[in-house]
């Protein structure tokens, strides 16, 4: 049995007698079918008959329209009207333009359309750089993808894509006031996406990269990195990268262990992995062991391709090979960025005491908090109903926040260690537990905080266009 969750509620709309007993043998039926009655608003009273919306908090689509069955089965009870909240969130989009400075009359009309902005015009024509300053530039973020890599559902394409894109950006404005705008592109090669985000350098400060599929993500960033002289970042590598090394961190602290000492496995070798190998490496771990579907990457092994050589160059120190569950034995820690239901209690209790998981596969973990309880001394998953969720938004808005306001011209990896910093510090030392490692996404101050951190990063290790 899972857990009933917002993204898979229902509003129902239902006429019920207005009789004793008549509503609570309506909730006993959604119960009695796993459902979780979260909300009841009185619509209208017609003489005899009460309409109610009722909200129910469900575990899949499945389990949803089991409950609306069980709903419509009860006698004398009339259901008028059902929505999947999820998809009625979305109608229309989650996403509108709105102007800063609407005209109000003749003077705003003309300062902020003709004759008025064509001195700006000639301003930035003259100099280019000025475009930052006048223009929606200074504030915008492209969030680019070719709908690859999206989420767990793989290569869907650019259209269905638009929805996460759309849900991006509103975390940029939401968390960091960014303003960020989708672009799902239809190319057939990674040459086409980096041509045409080249093209629209121009009205963007930025450029966030998202679920594009490895191994081109790597050689996109960094060719539009070296191309560009805006800030490219990739969230799926390096966002994820951030924010575990900021909840590592604060598991060391919990648990009395050091970056340098751990013994790390981690599992999945893509976009996400590869960038956790090398930031956790910058940070000071030495001893990481990468395991793909054919085991352990090590120095010989033959077949890798570009970036998976980077990890046997420059991981697994000792040369480690075999199976996750062989090498799993004696590490302190495992990161999981790969593929449901792949560990076992018994693999956990291979480990050394009390070790640290990071089960972050989604929507279902390598394993489940529940089965890991009693074994491990730190637990987070990449879920937002269990403790510890390593959520990407902890990093992104205020990385892009801060690069815009100092005006960098690219994201460093100085940069991302202050944001990870900044992120493990939003948690008081006097707060700090095994269920309290990263803060909340709603916990105030955690953007600013991270943007305050990367713009003094920025400027340290010169990459601004302004002080």
């Amino acid at each position: 049995m899972g857990t009933p969750l917002a993204a898979y509620s229902v509003r129902i709309r239902a006429r019920i007698p207005n009789r004793p007993g008549e509503f609570a043998t309506l909730a006993t039926a959604i119960g009695a079918v796993g459902g979780s009655l979260v909300g009841i608003d009185i619509v209208e009273t017609t003489g005899p008959i009460l309409t109610r919306d009722l909200v129910v908090f469900c575990e899949s689509d499945e389990h949803a329209a089991r409950v609306v069955a069980a709903t419509r089965a009860m006698v004398g009870i009339d259901v008028t009207e059902v929505e999947d909240r999820t998809f009625g969130l979305h109608e229309g989009g989650k996403l509108s333009v709105d102007a800063k400075v609407p005209p109000l009359d003749r003077d705003g009309l003309a300062m902020a359309y003709t004759p008025g902005v064509a001195r700006v015009c000639s301003a930035i024509a003259e100099d280019v750089s000025l475009a930052h300053r006048y223009t929606m530039k200074s504030n915008t973020v492209a969030v680019v993808t070719d709908g690859t890599a999206v989420l767990g559902l793989g290569n869907i394409g650019p259209e269905a894509a638009l929805p996460v894109m759309e849900g991006k950006a509103v975390l940029f404005k939401t968390f960091a006031g960014v303003d960020a705008v989708p672009v799902c592109l239809r190319v057939s090669s990674p040459d086409e996406l980096i041509e045409t985000v080249q093209r629209m350098e121009p009205m963007f400060g930025g450029i966030n990269l998202e679920d594009i599929a490895a191994p081109h993500c790597f050689d996109i960033e960094q060719r539009l990195s070296e191309s560009l002289s805006i800030p490219v970042f990739h969230d799926d590598q390096h966002g994820t990268a951030v924010v575990v090394l900021a909840a590592l961190r604060n598991a060391c602290r919990v648990t009395g262990r050091s970056l340098e000492e751990l013994r790390i496995v981690l599992s999945g070798a893509g976009a996400a992995g590869v960038a956790i190998s090398k930031i956790l490496s910058t940070a000071g771990v030495s001893d990481i062991v990468a395991v793909d579907r054919k085991g352990a990457i090590h120095k010989g092994r033959e077949g890798l391709d570009r970036s998976k050589q980077w990890l046997a160059d420059h991981a697994n120190p000792e040369g480690r090979s075999g199976t996750l569950r062989e090498v799993l034995a004696g590490s302190d820690v495992f990161i999981g960025v790969s593929a449901p239901d792949l560990l076992s209690r018994s693999d956990l209790e291979t480990m050394a005491d009390g070790p640290i998981v990071f089960a972050l596969a989604n929507p279902v973990p390598e394993i489940l908090p529940e089965e890991a309880e009693g074994i491990v001394s730190v637990m987070a998953t990449g879920r937002s109903d269990y403790p510890n969720q390593i959520n990407n938004v902890l990093c992104f808005p205020g990385i892009f926040r801060g690069a815009l306001d100092a005006g960098a011209t690219t994201i460093t990896e100085g940069m991302k260690l202050a944001a990870a910093e900044a992120i493990a510090a939003a948690v008081p030392s006097d707060e700090l537990r095994p269920d309290e490692i990263v803060p909340s996404v709603f916990t105030p101050g955690v953007g600013s905080s991270v943007a305050a951190a990367v713009a003094a990063a920025a400027v340290a290790d010169g990459v601004v266009r302004r002080t």
